[in-house]
């Protein structure tokens, strides 16, 4: 992916950085043409940041635009089955996109989208998975120097690390029981070895050079003002 820059023809595109799919092959570009999958998505109500008192725990929360929330296959139990990349699609609940995936039994899921996966490629979750990007295998069966996302805690929880755009693990040292993993944030911790994790980072590694422009479009997506201690 590439960043655009836009001209300041307004105030609102004047600092407005944003990421251009138009140099992007068309097997990785997001497709906003499709709607979601209706039995893999929730109508959520938005608390606005406060409790059942309407008193506000959690600050600068409030407004946005309506969202339909994408149930998410971080529990890849359909061990065996090969499933084709149908679709990418846009996630308005979080920063990486989300891959639609047709499984040969006839089921419809979602991934998180990992880069370099396209269109039409296929995937397996199996303990003696190819090491392709998207598959998804336990991590004894995964070789040192791999990089890797949606990685549980515990066996059978689903992926909980290394979901966001651009992020991703790297697998540093073996034992009989335990894999050590560098997490994003440098550090290094142990990994029982029966959890399970997927191949390649998370796509949408631009996410962090994004400039939303203006005030307005931070409410769009809910985030009211955050006023600074020193103007009150």
């Amino acid at each position: 992916m590439t960043l655009k820059k836009l001209n300041p023809i307004t105030p609102g595109s004047r600092h407005r950085v944003i990421i251009d799919y138009s140099k992007q092959s068309k097997l990785l570009k997001p497709s906003t043409k499709n709607a979601p999958l209706k039995k893999n998505t929730l109508k959520i109500m938005t608390t606005e940041g406060r409790n059942f008192h309407g008193v506000i725990t959690t600050r600068h929360r409030g407004g946005g635009h309506k969202r339909l929330y994408r149930i998410i296959e971080f529990n890849r139990n359909k061990l065996g089955v090969s499933g084709k990349v149908n679709n990418i699609e846009y996630d308005p609940n979080r920063t990486a996109n989300i891959a639609r995936i047709h499984y040969q039994d006839g089921s419809k899921k979602y991934i998180i989208h990992p880069e370099g996966l396209e269109k039409g490629a296929n995937i397996i979750a199996s303990a003696i998975a190819p090491l392709s990007i998207g598959n998804s295998l336990p991590l004894k069966s995964i070789p040192i120097g791999t990089e890797i996302h949606n990685i549980e805690f515990h066996p059978g929880k689903g992926g909980q690390l290394a979901r966001s755009a651009g992020t991703g693990a790297l697998v540093s040292y073996k034992t009989n029981s335990f894999v050590t993993l560098k997490l994003p944030s440098g550090r290094s911790r142990y990994f029982d070895n029966k959890c399970w994790a997927t191949i390649g980072k998370v796509s949408k590694a631009e996410h962090k050079f994004i400039n939303l422009g203006k005030a307005g479009r931070s409410r769009w997506l809910g985030i009211r003002p955050t006023v600074r201690g020193s103007a009150q």
